[in-house]
């Protein structure tokens, strides 16, 4: 891989941040857009733009190819085994919150058991809650060890004849823990449980197959896989699409409507019910055809590189502590700096060009059991290179200096 090259792609590292050259370590959050991305967007809207699904004329057809072939691009790169069990939602947070608001509708009342870790961001946690107001269900959450972990050990423990459904994370936004989600997929369907991940985390950096990971229910977050924002990915197994009823009702997800009745289009319309982000969804095309031309496995290799680079030299630097070392960690690194608050590291770091993010990354759960109230956080993307870290490293002694002066 030429980094440099890859770097180029992308148009915001053109920019100067507060006269320097930005070194963006917030991936995480949201990763940033190759200019093949972005001309799609445009190309789109100024020479193919109509609605999707609704018309018979050239533009309609064309338009609505476009945003199909899309649906295949993904089935394809994350092998779903029919394209039919790919649906676009505005995010994966309304991914996740299709399922569990059609799920649950269907198949919980109250007293039964939903199981958590406590490594879940809140849009994995958040949702589930809304049942346990609803219906009296209760949530369980798996323990994080001291590795900042959450091992199939734990999550078995916790699982009882009252567990419905499990919805667990990929990888860990905060201490980068990789779940084993083969595993916990296996175990829980020993059970007769389905399982949920969020893979906002886990669809950027790790390679996916969702016909040997074997899950009931995989959300993506587009926009941290360099593609739009306002677009996310629902994949779900087609026994559960036909199963569960429509999240929402409008245009585009009917197949008939009556004074007396309706009935509902077929998969996967059933759930895209009106004007959807045809824009996004074709230029998102373009992110998955970026990743194949890199290929996921040179993505990974890269990454993890990256990570043991970063967290070798994070751990020389004695004020630095890091949050979590699990065996298998993604490209992420939490930290805190001795007698500096997070926000401060974030906005000395902003003065040198340094772009982290500081909070509680939407996991207070997490901080929680830590004892912490924010850390600080930088994550990688496929345009870092070694000297990104050296930077951070560098900015960060910079700003103890500050603080112990």
């Amino acid at each position: 891989m030429n980094i440099n090259n890859i770097k180029k792609e992308f148009p915001i590292f053109n920019n100067k941040v507060q006269n320097n050259d930005l070194v963006y370590l917030d991936s995480a959050n949201s990763s940033q857009k190759p200019q093949l991305v972005i001309d799609r967007i445009y190309d789109f809207y100024t020479k193919e733009f109509s609605n999707v699904g609704r018309s018979v004329h050239y533009l309609a057809v064309a338009a609505t190819n476009l945003y199909e072939n899309t649906r295949v691009l993904v089935q394809k790169y994350i092998n779903a085994k029919d394209a039919n069990e790919i649906v676009f939602t505005k995010g994966a947070t309304e991914a996740i919150n299709l399922v569990a608001n059609t799920f649950g509708q269907n198949f919980l009342k109250e007293g039964d058991e939903i199981l958590l870790t406590e490594l879940e961001h809140h849009s994995n946690y958040v949702p589930w809650h809304y049942l346990r107001k609803l219906k009296g269900v209760n949530i369980k959450f798996a323990d994080v060890n001291e590795k900042g972990e959450v091992t199939i050990e734990s999550i078995e423990k916790n699982i009882t004849n009252k567990t419905k459904i499990i919805a667990i994370t990929h990888l860990s936004n905060v201490t980068g823990a990789i779940l084993p989600i083969k595993e916990i997929t296996k175990l829980a369907h020993s059970k007769n449980i389905p399982v949920l991940i969020d893979g906002c985390q886990g669809a950027p950096h790790l390679k996916l197959d969702m016909q040997d990971i074997d899950c009931d229910f995989y959300a993506i977050s587009c926009h941290k896989m360099y593609g739009p924002t306002g677009l996310g990915i629902l994949y779900a197994k087609k026994k559960w699409l036909e199963e569960l009823p429509p999240y929402q009702g409008g245009g585009g997800m009917i197949r008939e409507v009556k004074k007396e009745g309706i009935t509902y289009g077929d998969l996967p319309n059933k759930y895209e019910a009106g004007t959807m982000a045809t824009a996004q969804v074709i230029a998102f095309g373009e992110s998955i055809n970026f990743l194949n031309k890199i290929g996921i496995n040179n993505i990974e290799k890269h990454e993890s590189e990256l990570i043991k680079y970063g967290e070798e030299i994070l751990r020389k630097n004695n004020s630095v502590k890091l949050i979590g070392n699990p065996k298998n960690k993604g490209s992420v690194l939490s930290f805190t700096l001795d007698g500096v608050h997070p926000h401060d590291i974030a906005t000395i770091l902003d003065e040198d060009g340094v772009a982290i993010r500081a909070g509680h990354h939407c996991c207070q759960i997490l901080h929680d059991k830590l004892g912490l109230s924010a850390t600080a956080r930088a994550s990688l993307g496929v345009y870092n290179v070694k000297e990104d870290l050296d930077k951070l490293n560098e900015s960060l002694n910079k700003c103890k200096k500050i603080f112990n002066t």
